[in-house]
């Protein structure tokens, strides 16, 4: 009778999928954590870099087991799979980063205005988010060139009816305001909002400016957008400020359209 010599078990299969439900699971931990504030976003951003790091240790793990699956015969393959499309499925997100910061620009303050951006009214930036500084020339050209559509938006209406219209945008957006947002004074020609949004997916917070300038006739709205994290915004900003004078434009057509009927 033939004796066959019993198969071993690749134990690097069973760290792979270890490894790989773990970082899945503390990705989601941390990410619901910071949705709801019970996770501040620098600890957020450190667990982002350890969850990336089990993630590839999980590959390499399937890596090794696959060896030894494939030269030795071993028992694991199950392991190997669970384990290589978890780590996959994590790194997701990171390679659409690695995307991002390839397709875009390296930039991370956005203004329509690039002589004389709106201010942060009432934003306070503590140590380890990005300094505010005025952009550089080279900056400056590169957002013209490759946002085209940043720019101020003017409306025929006055200024305490551009300001309603976009207090009602900021409500739908649900960006919670921390500037000063006191009526005009009488003769008053400018007021400044300070807002603070999320970037998309990550939900990491951003300053936005939104100034209204009237001069008597008509309002120009110029937006302000810039990250309170990370050398590159992937885009962010420029597409939170187009989006905003996009919605910006629906609303003030329907108020016009509204007085129109009336």
């Amino acid at each position: 009778m033939t004796v066959y010599p019993e198969r071993q078990v690749a134990r690097a299969a069973g760290w792979s999928r270890r490894t790989g439900a773990f970082s899945a699971v503390l990705l989601l931990t941390a990410w619901i954590g910071h949705h709801y504030g019970l996770v501040e976003t620098g600890g957020f951003l450190w667990v982002l870099a350890l969850v990336a790091l089990l993630a590839l240790l999980a590959l390499l793990f399937s890596g090794f087991a696959l060896a030894r699956l494939w030269n030795h015969g071993a028992i694991g393959g199950r392991d190997v799979s669970v384990g290589a499309l978890l780590a996959v499925l994590v790194l997701v997100p990171y390679g659409v980063v690695g995307y991002g910061i390839a397709a875009y620009p390296a930039l991370r303050d956005i203004s329509t205005d690039l002589d004389n951006p709106p201010r942060f009214e009432g934003s306070s930036r503590t140590t380890g988010m990005n300094v505010l500084a005025p952009l550089t020339p080279g900056e400056e050209r590169l957002q013209a060139q490759i946002y085209p559509l940043v720019t101020g938006h003017r409306y025929d209406l006055p200024l305490d009816e551009t300001l309603a219209a976009v207090h009602t945008v900021l409500d739908r957006r649900g960006w919670t305001v921390v500037g000063d947002t006191a009526e005009p004074q009488e003769g008053q020609n400018e007021t400044t909002i300070t807002v603070l949004a999320t970037s998309f997916v990550l939900e990491l917070p951003v300053d936005v400016a939104i100034r209204v300038t009237t001069d008597g006739e008509t309002t120009l709205v110029d937006m302000r957008s810039a990250s309170r994290y990370g050398r590159h915004d992937l885009g962010d900003n420029a597409e939170r400020i187009i989006a905003f004078l996009a919605e910006l434009d629906q609303e003030v057509s329907a108020q016009i359209g509204t007085t129109a009927a009336q």
